[in-house]
Formats: C-alpha cells, structure tokens, sequence
C-alpha cells in the first residue's frame, strides 16, 4: 500500500514546495505623477566614458543631483541606428525604420521632414514604416504610440521628429534647431523630445567635441524647462555595428540621487530603450497602451556611491564588460563545441575495448594510462561552462588582451576544479567523477544565482545586457547546466540510499532547484521552473527502476501540470503591467492577440537554432547517446540497470532542457548546455561500468547467524554498493533475509528461479541478483593480468571457455553441464583451490 502512495506522495511534495517556491514577486510601485512636463533629450552614441566634469559639465551636475543607469539600446535591428532608436523611443516597442542592412558604419540620421506650415510638420514615409513594422516584423510595433497617448508633443530637430511623429506621419510641433529663448516651445505641451546630436566615431578628439555641443545644447534646455519639469537625457542608439551599453540620467521631483532602474530588467542601474516611454507617461499619470508598450516605467532605487566619479565607473566598466564579452563568447562556445566533439570521436573505440573478455585469451586492454587521461579530459570538458563562469569574477576584461585573460584565467580555474575531483580520495569509485562534478556544477550556478547572478550578467557564459533579452536571473546556458548537475546529482545521492527513499531524495533535490530557477526573488524563470518540475517528477517516478509505465508518466505530468497552473494563477493576479511571460500570454489569448506571441516564440526558436554553437553540442551529444552509449557495447545500458537512480536522472534531462528551450524561445541551447555537462560524464561512466563487466566472486559460503528453518538462504554477490571502487577487489557478500546491502531486496537463485548454467562456449547471463554458476573451465587469475581475469584474485570458473555475464550485482560462476543432472539446481561452497583443472 506505501509503495502505491509513493507517486501521490511525490505529486503532493513537487506540487506544493514548487508552487511555494514560484510565489510572485510583490508588485512593484510605479512612480506616482509628480510633475507636470516631461522633457526627453536624446544623444545617439553617447556612452558614460564621454561625460566629465570639463567637457560636459551640465550632464555631469545632472548625473549628481538625479538618478543614473546604463542604457541598453535594443531595437529590431542590429545594431540599432540612430533613425531606429528613435524610431523605438516613440514606439516604445523594439522598432525599426526599415530594412536595410547595415555593413560598418550607420547612415546619416535624414528624415524627409516637411513643413506644411510654421508650426507643424510632417513625415511622409512614416506610414510605410509602420507597415513594416506591423506587417514584417514579430513585435506588432506601432510607431508613434508615445505621441498618440498625449495630445501634444513638441519636436526639436530631425531624430526627434521621428520620434514625436504620429502613426500617420504628423508632428504637432516641430522646430529644425533649439530656438534662442526655447521657454516657450518647451512649454506649449506636456511632451517635449529634443536632438541634442550625435556622438560618433573612435577618435577620442572627435567624440569629446561632439560630447561637448551636445552639453552646451543640453545646458540651454535646463535653464528653460518649465517648472515640475522632469528632464531624461539618454544616449539612444549606436553609430556602427559595435553595440554598446549608452548613458541614462534623470533629473526631477522625485528623481533624485539614485539607479535607474524597471521591472523589464529587473537590475539596479539598468534601463532599456523601450522603458522610455512607459516612465514618460507613468510620471505625467498618462496609462500607457500595454498592448503596444513592451517597456516598464523606470523607478529609482538607492545604493548608488555618494561619489559620483566612483558610480560613474560602474556603468563604464559594465560598458566595457559587455563589448568584451560579446568578442569572446563567440570563440569560446565554437572552441567548446569542436573540441567536445574531437573527444566524442575519441572516446569511441575505448568504449568498444572497455570490456574485459572473460576467456583466457582476447585483444589487449587500452592502456590503464590512456584510459585515465581520457577520463581527466572527459572531467574537463564537463567543467568547462562552470569554470568559465568563475572565471568572470576576474576582471579580465580590463586589459588589453581581454580574450587571451579569459582564457588564461579559465584554464586555470578549470585545472583546479579539475585536480579537485581527479586527486579526490573517493575518485576510483564508479559513479564519483559523475556525481562530484555535476554538483560541483549545480553548486556553482546556484551560488551565483543566489547571490544576484552578478557572474552571469555581462559573462562570457551568461547574457549579455546588449542583446536586451535578460538583465537578472538564471540565464539560457546556466539553465542547462544547472538543470543537467541538478539532476545527475540527484541520482547521485539517491542511489546511495535505501530504494524505498530514492524518490524522496529526487524530489527534496529537485524542489531546492525549482525554487533557484523560478523564484522572482533567485532565477525568475518561470517557464524554467515548470520544465525542471517535469524533469524531476520524471527522474523520481523510475529511480527505483523498472520503466516508465503510464501511470508513473501520468503523475509525473500532473505534477508540471499542477505547478504551472499555481503560478499562472498567482501570476494573473498580479497588475497587467508586472506579469510574468505565462501571464501575459494567457492574457494575449483572452485578448485574441496571442498569435503574436506565438509567432516571436516561434521566430526566437528559429534564430537560436541556427545561430548558435551549443545546438551542436545538442546534436552531436544526442548523436553519441543513442548510437554508442545506448548500443549493447555502449555501457550506459548497464550503467541504468546497475544503477536505476541514474537512469531516472539522465531521462529527466532531456525532457526538462527541450522543454525549457521550446517554451522559452531558446530552441536547443539550453539541452546544448546540459549537453556539454552531461554526456562527457555519461560516457566516463559507461567506460567504467564496462570496464568491471566481467567481475567475478564466489558464492558465500557461511551462513546468517538467525537462519531459522524455513528462511530465505543467504544469496552471494558483488557489492552493490554504488560507489565500488574500480578494478578493486570483488569480494562476496552474503545478504541475509533477501535485503541487499544497498536497500534493495535481494533475490536469490531459489527465490527467483534465475539459476543458469553455461557450457560449451555457450553465454549466460543473470540478473537482478540471481546467481548463475558454472565449473569446469580453465583458472582465472587475480586482477592485473591479461584479459578474461577475474578481479581481486577471486576464482572465476568457466567451461570451454564461456562466459558468463552478471549485472545489476548479480554473481556469475559456471558448471559443466555433464558433471550435474539436467534440470538440477547448483548450490554449495566454492572451491577453495585456486586453480581448477580442465575436464
């Protein structure tokens, strides 16, 4: 009857803790109306290294009496020009002018802008910029949404007319160049945009002058702004194809010393380019369109150095963090990738030989020496993504040689944390390497997540704040990794227990990382959070063996069912503008506009399916999986039945990772990330499960000291303990009352009916502890010797050379089948000479 609770059970416990561990972040107070005008200053290509008290000695007095962050500049075109981060101003939703490929440099900022009267204008090609928008795109972007949401908008100069345009190309008032006395152009309406020019180029002269009109236009905007007046200046596009992190100040009631930041980065000190208009309207107490805005308003949040100069580097290093990271990252996945698959390619013929022949003759071994170098790179391999990510606590950016730093202090790290697990007192024992890096792995992602994921921002193996698509959090590639070493270490524990408490350990493993990954306050992932419950409930339904019956899949379904049904409720009750992405898609399908959503999933798969190398490293692992590791020589077979835990781990894997990468818009690089983790240590543990293949003990010969008439006999076998040491001795171990040293019920030959016997070449195989005897055959020596030896000096009897195969902690002996009655069952003691004579 408790075995049968046991799926209800594990359902209540995944359904419970992972709904607890999703609870919503507590919603987010926007700023209330506190002035009457809003001014928004734009200065294309201005970065935090331009700004100095001498040169733009306004935006520096601005940066320290208002709040300051880094703006990143996304658009719907990389890199984002000048005419599309205007464009995405006054949309507030990723927008570009149109379709043009930009080579190096972007074009000169030229709007055809006409002059129907004095006080107007008009742009002619905005309508066939919004059909491109609505039509070509996957953002259902309308341009000239901020300046619809008001009823008056002041323009001045081209980028801002751009901006300020309706959707129908009007702008309601329009001037070419700041006037004299601007007080009252500046004051004819709530919404005031202005072109302060553009900052551009490498040469530190050129951008310094640049930097310097721009302050002395900005200067004059300051000394006219009407009261109650809140006044953004922002750098809001790049000028080549060299995407950069640009300046964001604000300054105004209620805005005062400060980072800026939103709710759609979810980092202090950060902002998008979308969040502009949202906080235009939310400080003028205007609602914004939440169909059209993708943006949050920006709120100001305390921590930032009294010191100016000192806050002012935080962005500028940030700044350069990204551009580094965005130069290394691509060599380092491609370098990754090629060489996991070089190793994939040379693990293949050890994972043929790793199996000893029994008989007395065969091909030699591999070398012991070969063997443990492939096992060392094998470790190395799987710690590769997670040394990386140590490795960005380094400022190795800083130097001049940013990618040969990261490299050298990668290399180091990972030698360590190398030599750690390889140098480990426990690491001859089988399933060591596999469990000692997969935590090591999960423990390293953990700990940064918990600590703000402040490795994982800007990271070579993390995300970059450039790309705009995470700020905070767990992210793509840290996902799989930590999904991967959650799991294998998962099995790992569980395995080591008693089989009744497999499940329970999986689920306990399992619950502390659905709340790392899905918890607002941690990960803030979501659609993360559901695909490791999956995982998990899978992994815990089979990690006490047998297969995936329907009923074991039917809880495991309901349990990812129920947890993402509590979120979404939890979520929909959250404010329209602060939802999570599974609330507002259930809201887009109320609204009937959920096909847009599908189709950015669905445009997002498609576009990290082919752009990225950890989609190789999804294939080719899968390739390594099903057509060598799953084959009869491949090991891994064994490896699950010996060991059901890491069975139940290892099928978890994939299903959370394809999960996670679908719904998350990823498509295979979050199970390339797991991949890059999980099958270098697969295959380490496949090799070591063949290489004791043919271990052999003798049959017990005492007797339980509370045999009583009747009992069950003691049942010889190898250690089924999970962590037998390799090549170490086998010894027998008598089991008594049919339990197994590991937890397991043990099955005797009587109990079970398995008794094989084997002659004349002939090949058996027993399981599940049933023990399969044969005599006869030629001696078998001590380990250390050639193939077909039994380890541990234990005699190992065949027939004619037979083998004989035992696993999942079976023993295997022979017997000649002449030498006994058909049919008869052979028990008793083994002979105590080591050597056996033929016939």
């Amino acid at each position: 009857m408790l075995r049968r609770l046991v799926p209800v059970l594990l359902t209540a416990a995944v359904v419970a803790l992972g709904v607890a561990a999703l609870v919503v972040r507590p919603a987010t107070r926007t700023p209330e109306q506190t002035v009457d005008y809003v001014l928004l200053a734009g200065v294309p290509g201005l970065r935090w290294d331009d700004v100095d008290p001498q040169n733009t000695p306004t935006l520096w007095r601005m940066a320290e009496h208002g709040a300051i962050g880094s703006l990143s500049v996304r658009s719907a075109r990389q890199p984002t020009c000048p005419v599309d981060g205007w464009q995405t101003l006054g949309a507030g939703n990723f927008a570009a002018w149109d379709g043009t490929v930009v080579a190096e440099q972007c074009p000169e900022l030229d709007p055809t802008v006409e002059r129907p009267d004095a006080i107007s204008a008009n742009l002619p090609d905005q309508r066939a910029t919004v059909t491109y928008n609505q039509d070509r795109l996957r953002w259902g972007t309308m341009p000239g949404a901020l300046a619809e949401s008001v009823r008056c908008t002041v323009a001045v100069g081209p980028g801002a007319a751009v901006a300020a345009a309706r959707p129908f190309g009007r702008v309601d008032r329009y001037a070419a160049e700041l006037p004299p006395d601007p007080a009252e152009l500046l004051s004819r309406c709530v919404l005031s945009i202005v072109d302060l020019g553009t900052v551009s180029g490498d040469d530190p002269a050129v951008r310094a002058a640049a930097a310097r009109r721009a302050d002395a236009i900005l200067a004059r905007v300051l000394a006219a702004r009407p009261e109650r007046s809140l006044v953004m200046v922002a750098g809001v596009a790049d000028t080549d194809r060299s995407s950069r992190l640009h300046v964001a100040v604000a300054d105004g009631p209620g805005w005062g010393r400060g980072w800026l930041t939103s709710r759609s980065t979810g980092r202090d000190g950060y902002l998008q380019l979308v969040d502009l208009a949202p906080t235009a309207l939310a400080a003028l107490g205007r609602p914004a369109p939440e169909r059209l805005f993708i943006g949050q308003p920006a709120v100001v949040v305390d921590g930032r150095p009294a010191d100016l100069p000192t806050a002012i580097a935080a962005p500028a290093d940030a700044d350069r963090e990204a551009r580094a990271q965005q130069q290394v990252a691509e060599w380092f996945f491609l370098l990754l990738a090629g060489l996991q698959c070089l190793l994939a390619v040379a693990v293949l013929p050890l994972l043929r030989r790793a199996r000893r022949d029994a008989g007395p003759s065969g091909p030699a071994p591999v070398p012991r020496q070969v063997v443990a170098t492939v096992e060392v790179l094998l470790i190395a391999a799987a710690l590769a993504i997670p040394a990386a990510l140590i490795a960005d606590a380094v400022p190795w950016w800083r130097g001049e040689h940013a990618g040969v730093y990261f490299g050298l202090v990668t290399a180091v790290v990972l030698g360590l944390a190398t030599a750690a697990v390889r140098l480990a007192r426990a690491y001859q024992r089988t399933l060591w390497p596999l469990g000692s890096v997969a935590a090591l792995a999960a423990l390293v992602v953990g700990a940064d997540v918990v600590t703000g994921a402040r490795l994982q921002l800007n990271g070579v193996t993390g995300y970059s704040a450039l790309e705009g698509g995470r700020y905070a959090g767990l992210g793509v590639v840290g996902l799989g990794v930590f999904i991967a070493g959650s799991l294998l270490s998962a099995a790992w524990l569980a395995q080591r227990v008693r089989r009744s408490w497999r499940p329970a350990v999986m689920v306990l493993v399992g619950v502390l990382g659905v709340i790392v990954v899905g918890s607002p306050y941690l990960g803030a992932d979501a659609v993360g959070a559901v695909a490791l419950t999956a995982g998990v409930s899978i992994a815990a339904a089979i990690s006490t063996g047998g297969w995936l019956t329907l009923g074991r899949l039917a809880w495991a379904a309901i349990a990812g069912l129920a947890v993402t049904i509590g979120f979404v409720v939890m979520d929909l009750r959250q404010p329209l503008d602060q939802r999570g992405s599974l609330g507002r898609f259930l809201t887009a399908v109320g609204d009937g506009t959920s096909g847009l959503t599908v189709h950015r999933s669905g445009a997002a798969n498609l576009a990290a399916l082919a752009g990225s190398p950890l989609t190789v490293l999804a294939l080719v692992g899968a390739v390594l999986v099903w057509f060598a590791l799953l084959r009869p020589w491949g090991g891994l077979k064994r490896l699950f039945g010996i060991y059901p835990a890491m069975r139940g781990g290892m099928a978890g894997i994939p299903v959370a990772t394809l999960i996670a990468g679908l719904l998350g818009g990823s498509a295979l690089n979050v199970a390339g990330a797991a991949a890059a983790l999980a099958v270098p240590m697969a295959a380490l543990a496949a090799l070591r499960v063949l290489d004791h293949a043919t271990d052999r003990t003798m049959p017990a010969t005492g007797s339980c000291p509370d045999d009583k008439p009747g009992s069950t006999p003691p049942t010889a076998g190898t250690d089924p303990a999970p962590d037998r040491e390799v090549g170490a001795p086998q010894v027998s171990v008598t089991v008594c009352g049919g339990v197994d040293p590991a937890g397991g019920a043990a099955t005797d030959s009587r109990a079970s009916g398995a008794t094989a016997s084997a002659s004349d070449g002939a090949t058996t195989s027993a399981s599940d502890g049933a023990t399969a005897a044969a005599s006869g055959g030629p001696r078998a020596k001590g380990s250390g010797g050639p193939r077909g030896q039994a380890s541990g000096g234990v005699t190992a009897t065949e027939t004619g050379g037979a083998g004989t195969e035992a696993s999942d902690g079976a023993t295997a002996s022979g017997s000649s089948a002449a030498e006994r009655p058909a049919g008869a069952v052979e028990s008793g003691p083994a002979q105590p000479s080591a050597e056996v004579p033929a016939g």
